[in-house]
């Protein structure tokens, strides 16, 4: 049954009628954001807010909010909006539990992620998906790599478990990315393997040049490893879900006799859709979690990344490369994707997060994807996510190269003028290693300011797109005093703030970066830094950032950068005031 409770305050403000509905989990967001629409439309309030009571508000579909939801308020302290489902039925099988996933919505239901309730480790925790190695520092290694016939070879004890795991997958680290590649076929030849991927991502990862896998002779060797196959699952705590049967396995912890688990059946929870000329307006959310959400193109098409989790959808060398004008020459060309978020904002102004938290996620946490203006993101907590944080502005439309510049006709495809503050980033990138806490593409006027961002994989706070120096949609940025440590877990060739494109009138100043951490197998130990510049950085000034040293780099710079009082001499109480300053 379906309800909500309404009430109308009898009094005019500032801001006219106000109204209220209060909702249970067992009643429809749906039809709560409707009778909103209804009420301001009809002339019975002006200024709606929606209260959820305490508790888990599970969908079928993404919640939409459009112009005509303009001005609503949600709030709901102790409401999570889920995309998962609980597993019910579960069936002692040897070591293992096993359950059947029922059909979702009369279709078969696939995920990429699992979450047991765990109230003596706090709440939710992510179980592992099956795999070949518990500690990643136990990773196997590629033997070569041969592009001209979409072949990697890797040592015949690497696969020998999976020989005939149908739908096993090898996640592949290279550089400054991970590829997720579907194993289509294992051919032994002597002590070795000959791998070979189905497509799309085959023919993407043997012709796309950047970032690539390292062989021996480099003096390093891209290590791997292999999941989604049940004859890895064998340690407490992963599990294997046979998608043709619609049955799950899983090997419980310890002491866990049928433990409360949740799937997840969406990529995305909320989705605020309005146009350039009707943008949806003054939409608050506080207090509300997202969480339990999937995200299933490496399931279905493979991933390789280019950069910061965005997918090449088309990539290949250049020869001869191409003259560009007051930059280098380019080696190659590429198109790129963009990962779903849990909610995701298109032609919104002032769409503002206070105190939520974005957790349990399978894809990126919140995403501006294209013509926001303005709008805070305050308060608020990212942690367990796969992919980005949070993402803001464009990071080159689907149809447009992405070394080419981004200047639209139309500037109201920029966003502009957001700010991202006193919020906590943690155990982000937690599957697609080369995603960073905070991705800022195409953007301008964005302010990031006393933020924490700690336990990550790669970059902290990557801010630009485009590597070139040619002036595009970017200028006015702002990141400042954000407290940044213990980041690239797992990839180099990274920084705690990393900068692409010329943005004039950009400032990155008063932050403090610390604490990289070091795993054995980065492409190359010594290829990370505290600050980086990258190809085309022009225009910005870098002032007063407190790190340990001056390990900082400045590649294919442009003009007009400003380096000031960077390093270990920074006035401590700049180093102090770092981070969230509302504890």
């Amino acid at each position: 049954m379906r309800r909500w409770l309404l009430a109308i305050a009898c009094c005019w403000g500032m801001n006219g009628l106000a109204a209220d509905i209060r909702i249970t989990p067992d009643s429809s967001l749906t039809d709560a954001v409707r009778q909103a629409r209804e009420l301001r439309r009809t002339g019975k309030a002006t200024a709606v807010t929606i209260h959820l009571a305490p508790g888990t508000y599970r969908l079928y579909e993404p919640l939409r909010l459009r112009p005509e939801d303009s001005g609503l308020t949600i709030e709901g302290q102790g409401a999570v909006i889920s995309g998962g489902q609980e597993i019910h039925g579960w069936k002692k099988q040897g070591k293992l539990l096993t359950a059947d996933i029922p059909d979702f919505n009369g279709r078969p239901v696939d995920f990429r992620q699992l979450w047991e309730d765990s109230p003596s480790r706090g709440g939710f925790q992510k179980a592992v998906r099956a795999r070949d190695v518990e500690d990643f520092e136990q990773m196997h290694r590629i033997l070569t790599y041969d592009k001209k016939n979409q072949i990697l070879w890797v040592p015949k004890a690497a696969v020998a478990k999976i020989m005939n795991a149908p739908y096993a997958e090898m996640v592949l680290h290279q550089m400054w990315c991970v590829s997720n590649l579907r194993i289509k076929s294992l051919t032994p030849q002597g002590d070795s393997v000959a791998v070979r991927f189905h497509d799309p991502e085959a023919k993407l990862q043997f012709e796309h040049p950047w970032p690539s896998p390292m062989t021996p002779n480099t003096g390093h060797s891209s290590p791997f490893y292999l999941t989604n196959a049940k004859e890895l699952l064998d340690k407490p705590g992963e599990w294997y879900y046979d998608f043709r049967a619609g049955k799950l396995y899983y090997m419980p912890l310890p002491n866990t006799a049928r433990p409360t688990a949740v799937y997840p059946v969406l990529e995305t929870l909320v989705e605020v859709i309005g146009t350039a000329e009707h943008p949806v307006r003054n939409i608050t959310i506080r207090g509300v979690a997202f969480s339990h959400t999937t995200w299933m193109r490496p399931t279905e098409k493979g991933h390789v990344p280019l950069q910061a989790g965005m997918y090449l959808t088309e990539a290949y060398k250049l020869r001869p490369q191409i003259d560009r004008k007051n930059n280098h020459k380019l080696d190659n060309q590429g198109w790129l994707g963009r990962a779903e978020a849990a909610v995701e904002v298109r032609f919104g102004e002032n769409i503002c997060f206070e105190g939520c938290r974005f957790e349990h996620l399978g894809g990126s946490g919140l995403d501006y994807v294209v013509g926001c203006k303005g709008g805070t993101v305050s308060g608020c907590t990212f942690t367990d996510i796969a992919m980005n944080g949070l993402v803001a502005g464009s990071f080159s439309p689907e149809g447009l190269e992405t070394h080419l510049p981004y200047q639209p006709t139309d500037f109201r495809e920029v966003c502009t003028g957001l700010t991202v503050k006193e919020s906590e980033f943690s155990d982000v990138s937690n599957e697609d290693w080369g995603c960073v806490a905070i991705a800022a593409g195409y953007v301008s006027g964005v302010t990031i300011e006393h933020n924490s961002i700690h336990d990550v994989s790669y970059t902290g706070i990557s801010l630009g797109w485009g590597w070139n120096r040619d002036l595009v949609c970017m200028k006015n940025n702002k990141v400042h005093a954000n407290l940044i440590y213990n980041y690239a877990k797992h990839m180099y060739d990274c920084a705690g703030i990393y900068t692409l494109g010329n943005q004039p009138g950009t400032v990155i100043s008063e932050n403090v970066v610390r604490d990289i951490a070091k795993p054995s197998y980065v492409h190359d130990p010594n290829h990370w830094f505290y600050l980086y510049t990258d190809e085309g950085s022009s225009n910005i000034t870098l002032r007063d950032n407190w790190t340990p040293s001056e390990k900082f780099l400045k590649n294919a710079n442009g003009p007009g950068n400003s380096w000031e009082n960077n390093g270990p001499q920074v006035n401590e109480d700049i180093k102090l005031k770092a981070g969230i300053t509302n504890l």
